[in-house]
């Protein structure tokens, strides 16, 4: 069995037959499960079986795959905010494919986070793909599968990793020093993405539950004047101008080594490549205190129904109590969770954040209210 697949089937099965005596590996994979799931350890496991395969050394040729020295093995990683960019992979997987290995059988190209892939990088690799040497084999991985490009996707053979139990996150989480309940609270939070979870534990993570607690709370009683969603659409704000600066760093390592006349064609790419980062770091960060509050309400309606059990805020539970008693009803609060998800949903079609996050208030208003 290969290592790291022993809770995954699927993986287990697509990967087992690949590597069983007389099996046929695909040219490329596209590994798809929560962060945390363990896609990137069974990607090297993987990696390695497949450049071990014949070599005079095999055990050196594993250590070396594990420490990332391999000559046939390419590992892709966004390199920042911008996504992962046709410089990252026009050498390195484009060109490194159709060179023949160093010193193993095959050559392996790694990819992680390849939703990043924007549409020239996906581009420039769908020849790769469609028809790569026998000897090369992609890896893909993802944790968002529905933001992968088509292009990409239907060229991959799928392998599907399961996200890890509450309980191994929450054990986690309190190796990082978290107290049992909020551990327990923020790995039901992260509905399976263990990094989600650690992000909401640690950081600015309190404060984010917090922000999405304070206008779930205040629809729940009819306080929604002062605007409660404010503070949240300032932190989305503020990672987005983050996402925006990372970018034009990288741009001021990049002029360093240009030619002076290549230097206004760079920045003008830049300029662009930071307008996107920063619109998808704010929209993501934004979307993540909205799905709290779609959670806050939907624990509400758990309690509501006596069913604490179900609740993800587990470390909140008095605070829920406290709202369920306000009588709105399971059902009317479920539909309050749906505005929410119906706002989330737009934000993908670039509206005006403040007003959208305005007129959720006034909609929460009168779903609850009336």
């Amino acid at each position: 069995m290969l290592p790291g697949t022993e809770r995954h089937p699927h993986a287990r099965a697509v990967l087992g037959a690949a590597l069983a005596p007389g099996g046929a590996p695909s040219h490329a994979y596209l590994f798809s499960g929560p962060a945390g799931s363990g896609k990137r350890t069974v990607a090297r496991a993987f990696a390695s079986a497949l450049l071990t395969e014949g070599a005079a050394d095999p055990a050196g040729a594993a250590a070396r795959v594990e420490h990332g020295a391999h000559p046939d093995l390419t590992w892709v990683a966004p390199a920042s905010a911008a996504g992962i960019l046709v410089g990252d992979v026009d050498q390195a997987v484009v060109a490194g494919a159709a060179r023949t290995p160093f010193e193993s059988r095959r050559r392996v190209f790694v990819i992680e986070d390849a939703d990043e892939l924007n549409d020239q990088a996906a581009n420039r690799m769908l020849k790769t793909l469609e028809e790569p040497p026998s000897f090369a084999h992609l890896i893909l991985l993802t944790s968002r599968p529905g933001e992968v490009l088509p292009t990409i996707a239907s060229r991959c053979q799928p392998v599907r990793f399961d996200a890890p139990p509450v309980q191994e996150i929450a054990a986690r989480l309190e190796r990082h020093g978290v107290a049992p309940d909020g551990a327990d609270a923020c790995a039901r939070l992260g509905l399976g993405d263990a990094a989600r979870a650690l992000a909401l534990a640690l950081g600015d993570g309190p404060a984010l539950r917090a922000g999405a607690e304070a206008v779930a709370r205040g629809a729940l009683r009819d306080e929604i004047a002062g605007r409660p969603w404010t503070a949240l659409l300032d932190r989305a704000r503020a990672a987005g101008a983050q996402a925006g600066e990372a970018v034009e760093r990288a741009l001021d390592d990049e002029l360093g080594f240009a030619i002076t006349k290549d230097h206004a064609r760079l920045r003008r790419e830049a300029a662009e490549r930071g307008r996107r980062a920063a619109r998808r770091a704010q929209t993501a960060a934004l979307d993540r205190g909205l799905a709290l509050v779609g959670l806050w309400l939907r624990d509400v309606a758990c309690l509501a129904d006596g069913a604490p059990e179900l609740a993800h805020h587990s470390d909140r539970l008095a605070a829920l109590r406290e709202d369920a008693a306000l009588g709105h009803g399971a059902a009317r609060l479920r539909e309050a969770q749906g505005r929410v998800e119906e706002t989330r949903a737009s934000l993908q079609l670039h509206p005006n954040e403040e007003l959208a996050l305005d007129a959720l208030g006034s909609r929460l208003a009168r779903t609850l209210q009336t």
